[in-house]
């Protein structure tokens, strides 16, 4: 065959073994979760294999005993039936008799005679023979003509083994020793072999010093048919009570798991947020007690959250006309502010530094009291997005130029990374603009005045822009917290830049409102990341983003960390290891 056709099925082979192993990986996997998820099914198969190995113990057991005490006690009627013959046996070949008229006729017929007669006796064969069902063979090896057999028994159908232990019994002179073993032996004209018990034993003549082997041979084929039926009988009552206790177990569980199933499918209504669930009570019963708890916890949850959305209205609502109601005054304090900042260079010195301070505490305020506005608009629902095709890079480059004052203030320089082709997507240009300043604002006040690398990429399905700083960073766990309404990583350090603490609550607000993320990285003393990934068409959902959240020279670092790592080698004598680094 050419090598091509050889490789060829060799592929084919390991296609076809390929697909079958997975079809059964899958398989093994549905059952898995099928056995996993169904505790019904689990006390009903833990309950069969129990079941199962608790009847195939006390059933070989009980096979065991049944078998003994059939085959002990055949034994002992078929060792008592070949010790009747050889005793009469050896009351017709022996001479020594006190009745003269006996002794001359055992003369006259001779040995062979007596014999026939005596084999005729015992197996019942002559005209008023019983026709026992057991046959037997007579040798004697020194004296030719002195063998007889009934029936097909043949001297071959002796066990050899059998036959040696008896010689050895008459090397030994020990004549009232039998010997017995069970096997099948097949006789002769037979089709098949049949199990027989065969027993031997020694019929010795002190007369004539002469030995005659005995072997009884007696069917077992009755008893073997009858622990067939036991067996069968064990084996039909052993699955019919596996069967039965699966059933009940299956019954028992139902009534069990019915209830509980019926309390999760309601706990799960419950989470989605149908309040108003509740259980069916029957009986008095710990279910039943269940079922009540469940309720009470139900009715109970139903009324806090009640309460709690009740509160939460309460306070957006205040918030909303509290904001709403400080805009009338701060109009009328900012145009008296004004007024007061204009003509600061006709005030004394402390009064005019008080009007510059107004000024910018003014600005603050109405800074605060418009994203506290937002905020509110937010939590009541109402933020609709103004959408629009537009170039990231452009965004990117406005939120740069609102920011470059503030960086030059703190001497902070902007590293771009920006990409040739154009990064379109749809987006609400003033909120995502919005969003970057924010980010921008939060880089200049943490950085410690070092660059600060602004990155944006775009693939197929989104766009993603990343802020880096080279500040003191975050520690573990406040890369969620610092999206958190008026969160700082020091309470005891002041904003540098008039912030208001609500800006990244905001950001995170409006890139979820896009359907986008926005994200926080940071180390202690690495500074830290934001990552904003939006989707390029609106409502779609993201599968991922452009950027990596992680930036690149830390994952450089890991990487090479990594591979530089040192094997731990053992060191002779006690095994130990060191490290190099």
């Amino acid at each position: 065959m050419p090598p091509t056709k050889k490789r060829s099925r060799r592929r084919a082979l390991r296609r076809i073994l390929g697909g079958a192993r997975r079809r059964l990986l899958r398989a093994a996997g549905r059952i898995r979760s099928v056995w996993r998820r169904s505790l019904q099914l689990q006390v009903v198969t833990s309950t069969l294999v129990i079941s199962v190995i608790v009847v195939v113990v006390l059933g070989t057991f009980l096979f065991g005993e049944i078998n003994r005490s059939v085959v002990s006690s055949s034994q002992q009627v078929a060792n008592s039936d070949a010790f009747a013959d050889r005793l009469q046996i050896a009351d017709a070949l022996s001479p020594e008799t006190d009745d003269p008229a006996k002794s001359a006729e055992s003369g006259k017929k001779g040995t062979g005679t007596l014999l026939d007669e005596v084999m005729e006796a015992i197996t019942g064969s002559g005209e008023n023979g019983s026709g026992k069902r057991y046959e037997v063979l007579v040798l004697n090896l020194t004296t030719p003509g002195q063998s007889r057999a009934s029936g097909r028994v043949v001297p071959a159908n002796v066990p050899t083994q059998l036959r040696l232990n008896l010689q050895r019994s008459i090397r030994d002179s020990k004549w009232d020793k039998p010997v017995g073993t069970i096997q099948r032996i097949r006789f002769p004209g037979d089709a098949r072999a049949t199990l027989t018990y065969v027993v031997g034993g020694v019929v010795h003549l002190n007369t004539f010093d002469q030995n005659y082997e005995v072997y009884h041979f007696f069917p077992f084929d009755e008893e073997e048919e009858l622990l067939l039926n036991v067996r069968l009988a064990i084996v039909v009552v052993g699955l019919g009570l596996v069967l039965l206790l699966a059933a009940i177990a299956y019954l028992v569980a139902r009534q069990v798991v019915t209830p509980v199933r019926l309390a999760r499918q309601a706990a799960e209504r419950l989470a989605s947020g149908k309040l108003d669930e509740r259980l069916k009570v029957r009986g008095e019963d710990d279910l039943a007690r269940l079922a009540n708890s469940f309720n009470e916890m139900a009715a109970n949850l139903a009324l806090k959250i009640h309460q709690l959305e009740e509160l939460s209205q309460v306070q957006r609502q205040f918030v909303s006309d509290v904001s709403h109601e400080l805009r009338t005054p701060l109009t009328t304090v900012r145009m008296a502010a004004d007024l007061l900042y204009d003509a600061r260079e006709d005030f004394e010195p402390m009064a005019a530094r008080s009007a510059e301070l107004m000024q910018a505490q003014l600005e603050r305020f109405e800074s605060m009291l418009a994203d506290l506005l937002e905020i509110s608009r937010y939590d009541a629902g109402a933020a609709t997005l103004d959408l629009d095709s537009v170039d990231l890079r452009d965004v990117v480059l406005r939120a740069i130029g609102d920011s470059e004052a503030l960086a030059e203030r703190h001497s902070t320089r902007f590293e771009l990374r920006l990409p040739n082709e154009p990064c379109m997507a749809e987006v609400d240009n003033r909120r995502v603009e919005r969003i970057l300043r924010n980010l921008l604002f939060n880089a200049i006040e943490h950085g410690e005045g070092r660059d600060i690398v602004v990155t944006l990429a775009a693939d197929r399905d989104a766009v993603a822009v990343a802020v880096r700083d080279h500040g003191i960073g975050l520690k573990a766990g406040e890369d969620t917290m610092v999206f958190d309404r008026f969160w700082r990583a020091d309470p005891s350090r002041a904003r540098t830049i008039g912030g208001t603490g609500l800006g990244l609550a905001i950001s995170r607000e409006d890139a979820t409102l896009h359907g986008g993320w926005l994200q926080a990285w940071g180390q202690p003393g690495e500074g830290s990341q934001f990552r904003l990934t939006l989707p390029r068409t609106a409502g779609a959902d993201l599968k991922g983003s452009p950027l990596s959240l992680v930036p690149p020279e830390i994952e450089m670092r890991r990487t090479w960390r990594t591979a530089m790592t040192p094997v731990l080698l053992p060191a002779s004598g006690d095994g130990a290891g060191h490290d190099d680094d």
